[in-house]
């Protein structure tokens, strides 16, 4: 009988590496808009420097206060893979430090998230390798478990299964559903160009911002008056 709440699932399903490569071009907004804004972890889950992100996810279950398995995960992690960890918004602890960061950033992984605290955030900011937490403290953790790998999880609000693929700038983290990602990239593609084509006509001065405002307003009937607001006596 399985252990649940203390196992490890070896084996992942991953995406297509081209697919997530051709995400990770596109800002993390604008796939997020045809995604109809949603899929995003929690905005207090922050960037620690201004590395980019895009990889697939590789899950933990953390007890909080415990970094056995990310300890565990970020050795069976294969290139390419996103530790993301689930640890309840807790920061009392920080599941993860600097030597963690280095030796995930030495085994080729694409970055580390935690629903949590991180500490060493000094260097940490320094390096080349994208860290995303909720906040940071001294307060180092415990190794003695239970926890799980390569369950759903639930990080920053939102259901991440094994194999999704994670992505992040500094706007924050979102996850896109491998079955989805191929028409979410095509989507977001059109976006971007659609976004660029706006920025050459703000620089000419041409931009119609009729359907900002204007159009909106008109439609849900808001008086606009053509004179000062005048206090009642």
């Amino acid at each position: 009988m399985s252990n649940v709440g203390f196992r490890i699932f070896r084996r992942i399903n991953r995406p297509d590496p081209g697919l997530v490569r051709a995400l990770a071009v596109i800002p993390v907004a604008n796939i997020a808009d045809e995604m109809n804004r949603l899929f995003c972890l929690d905005a207090a889950i922050r960037p620690w420097n201004r590395a980019l992100m895009a990889g697939c996810a590789f899950t933990v279950r953390a007890r909080p206060g415990c970094n056995l398995l990310v300890h565990k995960a970020l050795d069976m992690a294969a290139p390419g893979d996103v530790v993301i960890v689930e640890d309840g918004g807790d920061l009392t602890t920080a599941l993860a430090g600097e030597n963690m960061v280095l030796w995930a950033r030495k085994r080729g992984l694409a970055g580390l998230v935690i629903d949590g605290a991180m500490r060493d955030v000094d260097a940490i900011r320094e390096l080349d390798f994208p860290v995303y937490a909720r906040g940071a403290t001294p307060r180092g953790p415990h190794r003695n478990g239970p926890g799980e790998i390569n369950v759903p999880i639930s990080c920053g609000g939102v259901v991440v299964n094994p194999g999704d693929i994670v992505l992040g700038d500094g706007d924050g983290v979102l996850i896109v559903p491998p079955r989805e990602a191929q028409a979410i990239l095509e989507r977001a593609k059109g976006k971007l160009a659609k976004e660029l084509k706006t920025r050459e006509s703000i620089a000419s001065g041409t931009w119609d911002r009729s359907a900002y405002a204007d159009e909106a307003l008109t439609r849900m009937g808001c008086d606009i008056i053509d004179a000062a607001f005048e206090h009642s006596s």
